[in-house]
């Protein structure tokens, strides 16, 4: 087998990993590089030829996982695209959204440039190029075996991370022997809301593992979720509104069944709680359809008919409806996309409301450095947004424990259930985070670790 280390290897997007085994050209993950000044990334030609890969596997709807499998379909991939049904399911809605948006992206700069004398520009993809890979997807159901032929073989075991996410195990021959190759996905840690903990094979020869928190802990779910139960109770104190920037998958749904949860128990009185974000809707609608993937709390207490022990859950679908929340001034609990404020409907509602003294921002994921949120997080006193300068008197909470990734030492432990000594290649994850992890796996399991760069090829 050669392994060539496309994108994702130093890095924590963009995850491609490139791999020629007997007579098949396979693909785990096609993953859209993320963050600014990424585009040049992502326009940049396939280190191979689409039109020869005969599989391409997909772990996660996330979309460093997969956003590009509608550029390869434009450059000439017709093979067949492997997940599981959750999130074949999932990226429907995800990846028409973001073909929307490089559209919507694609005409404005074109406008602007017509005044330049600048030629049209073209989108990334669209949503022609979407609608040509969703017939290509053969989905799969967890830990079940499938043969590719030609001595190849596969399956996929829950990895605990976001609805339908996997691990994926590929068993290859080598002359007379057989050697697996596990490709992590991104790894969840244990407890976490609506899906199952993560399972993990017993053997393998060689580990392609991420990284993503290697060098970071997780303060405990319970703790994070008292701290929720505190800020939200502060604020209606006060006379305010809550609002919460929210990725659309994973997040925004964990953030809805933990606040039902919370009426439920009578730790808060039945709230209004706005999900305001069409995409996270979608979504969430997804999840419900879902069931296979739910651990058994999950499982029971969605079949349990909505009562006045739940919240009062409303779809915020047309613009006009988004704007009208603002029109809320106490006791609601406002989701909106996108994670790090650096798009969607969170920006109106921060800049209506960030001045109100007697609301609450809580951020409950990773703010990277440069964006909106990451300023307010580190205490600015006024941000820059929609046109004009805003002043920060609301309430600021960060409250880190409601991550869907491994930290550390979930990442370790992950590792400690196979029974033999396989090579690790950490991917997926920042240089400190892998070295970090790198260490760790070292100290405590004495195993072979390997960073590769992105370009690097391996003959295993």
């Amino acid at each position: 087998m050669k392994l060539k280390f496309v994108g994702g290897a130093s890095t924590v997007t963009g995850s491609c990993f490139y791999i020629e085994v007997n007579k098949f050209k396979i693909l785990v993950e096609c993953g859209m590089h993320q963050g600014n000044g990424t585009d040049d990334l992502n326009r940049a030609p396939f280190p191979f030829i689409p039109a020869e890969i005969d599989y391409i596997f997909v772990t996660h709807a996330h979309i460093d996982h997969s956003g590009l499998l509608p550029k390869a379909l434009k450059e000439g991939f017709k093979g067949r695209i492997i997940s599981t049904p959750a999130t074949r399911d999932l990226l429907e809605p995800m990846l028409y959204d973001s073909a929307n948006i490089l559209e919507s992206d694609a005409e404005w700069e074109t406008k602007r440039g017509l005044r330049l004398g600048m030629p049209p520009v073209q989108p990334l993809f669209t949503t022609s190029d979407v609608e040509g890979v969703l017939p290509l997807f053969d989905t799969k159901p967890y830990d079940k075996v499938f043969h590719l032929g030609g001595g190849v073989k596969y399956r996929f075991l829950d990895a605990g991370h976001i609805l339908g996410s996997a691990t994926l195990e590929l068993a290859f021959q080598d002359s007379s022997q057989e050697k697996v190759i596990v490709f992590s996905g991104d790894i969840g840690k244990k407890g976490n809301p609506i899906i199952r903990d993560p399972l993990v094979p017993e053997a393998a020869d060689y580990i392609v593992m991420e990284s993503t928190y290697g060098n970071r802990s997780h303060k405990p779910l319970k703790e994070s979720i008292n701290e929720l139960v505190a800020a939200i109770k502060a604020t209606f104190k006060r006379g305010g509104n809550v609002y919460i920037p929210s990725f659309a998958v994973g997040r925004a749904q964990d953030l809805l069944y933990i606040l039902n949860n919370l009426v439920r128990e009578g730790r808060l009185y039945r709230i209004d709680v706005y999900l305001d974000s069409p995409l996270a809707e979608a979504v969430t609608k997804v999840y419900l359809a879902h069931p296979e993937c739910f651990d058994e709390e999950a499982r029971r207490l969605f079949t349990t008919k909505q009562s006045d022990t739940s919240i009062r859950l409303h779809f915020v679908r047309s613009s006009e409806d988004s704007m009208r929340l603002n029109r809320l001034k106490s006791g609601n609990i406002i989701i909106a996309g996108s994670g790090m404020c650096e798009g969607g409907r969170i920006r109106h509602h921060l800049k209506h409301n960030l001045w109100r003294p007697e609301c609450s921002v809580i951020f409950v994921g990773y703010q990277a450095e440069g964006t909106l949120g990451r300023k307010i997080v580190d205490g600015a006193k006024s941000v820059y947004m929609l046109g004009e300068e805003v002043v920060i008197k609301a309430s600021i909470y960060t409250i880190n424990g409601f991550s869907a990734h491994a930290g550390k030492e979930g990442l370790a432990e992950w590792l400690s259930g196979f029974t033999n000594a396989p090579k690790v290649f950490i991917v997926h994850g920042e240089k400190s985070a892998a070295e970090s992890l790198g260490k760790i796996i070292k100290e405590k399991y004495g195993l072979i670790t390997e960073r590769p760069k992105d370009g690097d090829t391996f003959e295993l």
